[in-house]
């Protein structure tokens, strides 16, 4: 399931369970390709932060290209990763790190 980030419920969002977190801006042409590939996923919750209403938040995890996605388990983050990934190279990624 993939929500956005709503006002700063960031913390609540990746407490619980895996949690990737895809930090994104409209603009950005791999963003939108990798979108419909994050609806796909299952079995883990996705949550969207738009990068430019959430300035704060990109910096303080060292956004520094986006996309960039990082795994949250149980509010730890276990991995980062950037750019756009497959639907194949992203399952086994996150995989790889359950």
């Amino acid at each position: 399931m993939v929500k956005h980030l709503k006002d700063e419920n960031f913390e609540s969002e990746i407490k619980k369970g895996l949690v990737l977190v895809d930090f994104y801006a409209d603009w950005c042409g791999p963003c939108k390709a990798l979108a419909p590939i994050l609806e796909e996923l299952e079995d883990i919750s996705v949550l969207k932060v738009n990068t430019e209403e959430h300035t704060d938040l990109a910096v303080s995890f060292g956004v520094m290209s986006i996309p960039t996605l990082i795994l949250f388990k149980d509010g730890e983050q276990v991995g980062k990763n950037f750019g756009f990934m497959s639907k194949e190279e992203l399952e086994s990624w996150i995989k790889s790190l359950k």
